[in-house]
């Protein structure tokens, strides 16, 4: 059994491990901030852009009258031969099940599309799905070659995948969710569409936790490509937080002073959702193929920027959440350990008293 000494050495390292604990709660609860009010801030644009596409499908046909092709490689819908699911987790730990959730998701839409003679391409967006996924699966070997014409005078470069197993990583992203931006997630949604205009990949899915506020999180699995319907989010598989979760995250939000209630976008909604259903007649420069060419990409990179600031921001609130368990345990464990150093002192201190008074009454 540990003496007094021990136990006092345990309470001072709890007590230290306690203040780094809630010391990183602040910061989370920080960082939070920021991240919701980023989040929240790109929403008009995306619902700006969805209304101004909109529009334009009211006024223009997807389809060509001539040849009876879509306007856009995007619309185009192919059976499901060749998949690129991107996984959005974390950078770092401490953020409770936060990282596992999102791969238990990931797996499970592995575990339901094994059997159905379909490769799938992996491309994890942050460290700990890269750590994860490398351990599991390999990656994908590319071969660039080139040839040369008129006696040297050009050439010509290819590259050519060489498939080695049914799942592969393709890419990895770590540390873009650090400081994201942008012009980062825009230069990779181009080289999805990319892929997929070439028709290299027939389907492309994203896993990432939804956040609208600290108690109101969902684990989604959706669907950005093909693009079905413009302004509908294709969601094929979500995971809702537990009660307990709930009342967990809300302890914390209170005591880091987070608002737990969802902001009011009801007037921004139904401005953008005006200017998208007026009746007015538009004149448009460009041709509705050539509006199609540079507005449905910046669509795709504005749901996928918008996806990965939302799981940014539901990865500071896990971290949150778990910093301020944490916290509560070791005060929890601080109370234990001091009862236990004061009844260990007290049963010194009487077993001293019993010896002296039986020494005394010896004499």
């Amino acid at each position: 059994m540990a003496n007094v000494l021990d136990l006092r050495r345990r309470i001072r390292s709890v007590k230290n491990t306690r203040q780094i604990t809630k010391a990183m709660k602040m910061v989370s609860a920080a960082k939070l901030r920021r991240a919701q009010e980023r989040a929240f801030a790109a929403r008009p644009y995306a619902q700006m852009l969805t209304s101004v596409l909109e529009s334009l499908v009211r006024r223009t046909d997807l389809f060509d009258a001539s040849t009876g092709e879509t306007r856009h490689p995007l619309l185009m819908e192919r059976p499901e031969k060749n998949i690129l699911l991107v996984v959005v987790s974390g950078d770092k730990g401490f953020a409770g099940a936060f990282n596992s959730n999102i791969a238990k998701a990931a797996e499970k839409f592995l575990a339901s599309r094994a059997g159905q003679r379909c490769s799938i391409d992996l491309e994890p967006i942050g460290r700990k799905a890269r750590d994860l996924y490398r351990r599991r699966f390999q990656a994908a070997v590319y071969e660039q070659r080139t040839e040369e014409y008129d006696e040297g005078l050009s050439k010509h470069f290819e590259t050519i995948r060489h498939r080695r197993a049914e799942v592969e990583i393709a890419g990895e992203h770590p540390g873009m969710l650090n400081k994201l931006e942008f012009d980062e997630v825009n230069a990779l949604t181009h080289s999805i569409v990319e892929r997929y205009t070439r028709q290299e990949i027939d389907a492309v899915y994203v896993v990432y936790n939804e956040f609208k506020s600290v108690i109101a999180q969902r684990l989604v699995v959706e669907k950005l490509l093909p693009i079905r319907k413009l302004g509908t989010r294709e969601i094929t598989a979500a995971e809702e937080m537990s009660i307990e979760a709930r009342e967990e995250s809300a302890r914390a939000a209170l005591t880091g002073g987070i608002s737990i209630e969802e902001p009011d976008t009801q007037e921004m909604d139904e401005e953008a959702r005006r200017f998208g259903t007026a009746n007015v007649e538009y004149l448009y420069d460009q041709s509705p193929e050539r509006l199609f060419h540079d507005l449905l990409p910046r669509y795709v990179a504005t749901q996928l920027f918008h996806s990965m600031l939302e799981s940014v921001a539901a990865e500071h609130a896990a971290r949150m959440t778990a910093m301020d368990a944490a916290t509560s345990n070791a005060s929890e464990m601080i109370d234990s350990l001091t009862l236990t150093m004061n009844r260990l002192r007290q049963a010194a201190i009487t077993k001293e008293i019993i010896e002296i008074v039986s020494g005394a009454a010896a004499l």
